[in-house]
């Protein structure tokens, strides 16, 4: 399996290429790391390869927030330059810097 780097990092606002919502990624495994089960209720026309990696975000759309788990194939960088309003925001980052939110344990070493 080749085992690619990660195209995004922790902190880096995207947008999903074909559903409305963008989010702040907060982790990232290298290859597809969720049941079966998840993987297979995605329709197969569009279901993404597991052999790359793969982002928790978290995510908004115009309704509401919530965690999502997003391919790399499906992210773009998200071009808006506007902060994430999801409310777990606060306990994992300590703000912005550059566009980008800067992890809360990263924050304190430096």
């Amino acid at each position: 399996m080749d085992m690619r780097r990660a195209k995004f990092r922790i902190g880096e606002i995207v947008r999903h290429r074909v559903f409305p919502f963008r989010g702040v990624i907060f982790d990232v495994d290298p290859v597809f790391n969720n049941t079966e089960e998840w993987w297979q209720s995605i329709p197969e026309e569009v279901r993404p390869r597991k052999d790359q990696p793969f982002y928790h975000l978290l995510a908004e759309n115009a309704q509401t927030t919530y965690v999502a788990y997003v391919s790399e194939q499906n992210l773009l960088v998200d071009e808006t330059g506007k902060p994430v309003a999801h409310p777990q925001i606060e306990e994992m980052f300590a703000g912005m810097k550059n566009g980008i939110y800067v992890a809360k344990r990263a924050a304190s070493v430096n």
